[in-house]
């Protein structure tokens, strides 16, 4: 099977990511291999890793014999890096792109897709339980929980109760039943009803926060000092996360307002290299409307 994918903020991360001969780098989300080939590009040595099997088997192909020994294709999940990674620690940066790649939506068979029939999976990698067998292990009440909390659904108690009364166990089938459960004059004008549905399945079904997470609170060992790590987020829970780690990370001052002295720890080891986050440019957008909601943040090292 073909993995490929239109890469977000290519530019921008490795620009931000300073590779060069001699620089490690971890790509915890392999996915298609665009950001890798750019940093091999410029001389560094990549370690790619994905949960994706195709991923791996189609970034191998095409990267291994042209970059061969500077990039080796790992299996993993990317908060699993000081595991999956532990020979080549610490390293001069870290990469992940949060975002689903074009052949993991475009696949029918992958079922992540609202708009093309087939098995309610959503797995990105072969382990764990599927979309469809969460929605029927789950309780309803725990399932609205989901939807609501990581698709940010305010549907989510109807759309539940539906998915728990139907259990669907293909694509357009759970498509239809959330079409049920929204009101015609609810549905959103931008995107389709089942979007936010479909994306907190997705999280749930791979544990993407709790990724996130590990992956975060593992920088201070993943990094050298002078390295860096980029965290490129689609979703405003993932953001947030990313905002808050890297702000704790850097030092500044977390405590409410009023508080005669800092009593949150600040300063930290790490310098912060965007102020704000980096967004597609119109052009970039224009030619990938899936570049829309991409943010980039990248912190540094520094003692």
């Amino acid at each position: 099977m073909a993995f490929s994918h239109q890469t977000v903020l290519l530019e921008e991360t490795v620009e931000l990511l300073q590779p060069g001969a001699g620089k490690v780098i971890v790509d915890g989300t392999l996915g298609g291999g665009g950001h890798t080939e750019a940093l091999l590009a410029r001389g560094a040595t990549v370690v790619g890793v994905d949960r994706d099997p195709v991923a791996l088997e189609a970034a191998t192909a095409r990267l291994g014999s042209r970059f061969e020994p500077r990039f080796q294709a790992r299996a993993g999940n990317f908060g699993e890096l000081p595991r999956v990674a532990v020979d080549v620690l610490p390293v001069d940066g870290v990469l992940v792109d949060l975002g689903v790649s074009s052949p993991q939506l475009d696949v029918a068979e992958r079922g992540f897709s609202f708009m093309k029939d087939g098995p309610l999976d959503m797995r990105m990698g072969a382990e764990g339980r599927t979309a469809a067998e969460l929605i029927a292990e789950e309780d309803e009440r725990e399932l609205a929980r989901i939807i609501y909390e990581l698709g940010e659904e305010s549907f989510s108690r109807p759309i539940a109760r539906e998915l728990k009364r139907a259990l669907p166990t293909r694509t357009l089938e759970a498509a239809e039943v959330v079409k049920r459960a929204v009101p015609r004059k609810a549905w959103p004008k931008k995107i389709h009803v089942a979007t936010k549905t479909f994306q907190a399945l997705r999280m749930a079904v791979n544990g993407e926060l709790e990724a996130l997470d590990s992956l975060l609170s593992a920088l201070p060992q993943l990094l050298k000092v002078g390295g860096r790590a980029a965290v490129i987020s689609f979703h405003s829970l993932e953001d947030r996360k990313v905002k808050e780690a890297f702000r704790a990370l850097v030092g500044q001052c977390r405590c409410p307002p009023g508080l005669p002295v800092c009593v949150c720890g600040g300063p930290g080891n790490f310098a912060l290299l965007t102020k704000k986050a980096v967004s597609a440019s119109e052009e970039e957008v224009e030619a990938n409307p899936r570049s829309r909601s991409a943010h980039l943040r990248v912190v540094e090292k520094i003692r």
